[in-house]
């Protein structure tokens, strides 16, 4: 298996092999100064109009996989702020629709903001020869702005930088538990147990800088999708796309990075079927492709379960502390969605603390999950 043919490096796993474009070239300008400057625009009175009387997106200007994937950062913003500012809309003007869709197809996912545009692709660096951590990278886009939106991004892409070391000894452990090559299984799988303790240690950071009354009330309102959300009850209409016909799709949401799906099919770690797995498996058709690919391909050729069950103490130490990994992320990930959503008061059926993001009730199935992973370990 090789990681290139995956959109995967080595060093920066599901992160792009180069540093996102922080804007388009001069032909859009218009589009950019607008989308750039959303936390001073969501302080007007007619973000909507402004988006409406933008000249038309120059899409066959778009040309390098970078400028495409910042033209679906910005068109994503710009969608949702229009969506969500104010009384929700029930339809997105041709103006956008049109664009968003174009770009989408050509990356291969809805015209909705997901995690790639949201985290994946939109941060940079403040050195440019630093580390892509938390500390020396900053958002290229935003709604309103401030500290707790910026961290709570930032903090995804701090984990998917420290995941890489996880993803880059995938190909080497599915080898060695094919092989049976007891030395090599267990140094892969220790090096995927590193990773996820530095992914475990960001996810720790979170509350340094990201409040969860602010995230509530100012940074989640707005990556909602339009399905399962009561105040869009319908779906969407992309005015010119689609037939005409209403489209269901999902927000923006963790759930949408292969890297604990990956981990999943890697360890053989299975979950009954409940609403939260199909609701996952829903959340793969919002990822890059290759990324899905990926993920798919390693769990089409993981025998690590069944190669470990039949192998000596040292192996299977490595692989229940992976399962033990696993298991406090999901927990700490519960925890700050209990924190952060479950717990704050509803002010606005938009922004609904039943249900994520993605339009699913999570605070039952977060649990079942995290216990299925526990049940794993082998004795």
């Amino acid at each position: 298996m090789n990681l290139s043919d995956f959109q995967l490096s080595p060093d920066r796993g599901f992160l792009p092999h180069s540093d996102p474009l922080r804007r388009l070239p001069a032909a859009f300008d218009a589009w950019e100064d607008l989308a750039l400057g959303l936390p001073k625009f969501l302080m007007g009175d007619d973000l909507r109009g402004r988006i409406e009387r933008l000249p038309d997106f120059p899409i066959e200007k778009l040309q390098t996989q970078a400028e495409w994937q910042r033209a679906m950062c910005g068109l994503s913003y710009l969608g949702h702020a229009y969506v969500w500012t104010g009384q929700a809309a029930q339809s997105i003007p041709a103006k956008l629709a049109k664009p968003w869709c174009a770009v989408a197809a050509k990356l291969g996912r809805p015209p909705v903001l997901s995690y790639e545009s949201y985290a994946l692709d939109n941060w940079y660096r403040f050195d440019p020869e630093g580390p892509i951590e938390c500390g020396n990278i900053g958002l290229i886009q935003n709604f309103y702005g401030g500290a707790d939106e910026e961290w709570f991004i930032l903090i995804h892409v701090d984990i998917e930088k420290k995941a890489a070391q996880a993803m880059s000894a995938v190909p080497g452990v599915l080898a060695a538990a094919q092989t049976k090559d007891e030395a090599a299984l267990a140094t892969g799988i220790h090096q995927i147990n590193r990773s996820m303790e530095a992914m475990y240690i960001a996810m720790e950071r979170m509350p340094e800088f990201c409040d969860p009354y602010v995230y509530f009330h100012r940074v989640r309102p707005y990556i909602h999708g339009w399905k399962n959300n009561p105040a869009t009850p319908n779906g969407m209409l992309y005015e010119g796309e689609f037939g005409g016909v209403a489209q269901h799709f999902h927000g923006e949401t963790g759930a949408q990075s292969a890297i604990m799906p990956t981990l999943d099919a890697l360890l053989g770690v299975y979950h009954e079927d409940d609403p939260l797995k199909e609701y996952l498996i829903a959340m793969r058709d919002y990822m890059p492709p290759l990324h899905r690919k990926f993920m798919e391909a390693v769990a089409a050729a993981s025998t690590v379960r069944q190669g470990v069950e039949g192998m000596g103490s040292a192996v299977l130490a490595e692989y229940n502390e992976a399962l033990d990994w696993v298991q406090k992320f999901r927990t700490i990930h519960l925890e700050f969605a209990a924190k952060y959503i479950f717990s704050q008061i509803q002010t606005s059926e938009k922004n609904p603390t039943e249900v994520g993001t993605g339009g699913t009730p999570f605070m039952k199935y977060l649990k079942k999950h995290r216990d299925e992973t526990r049940e794993h370990a082998i004795s």
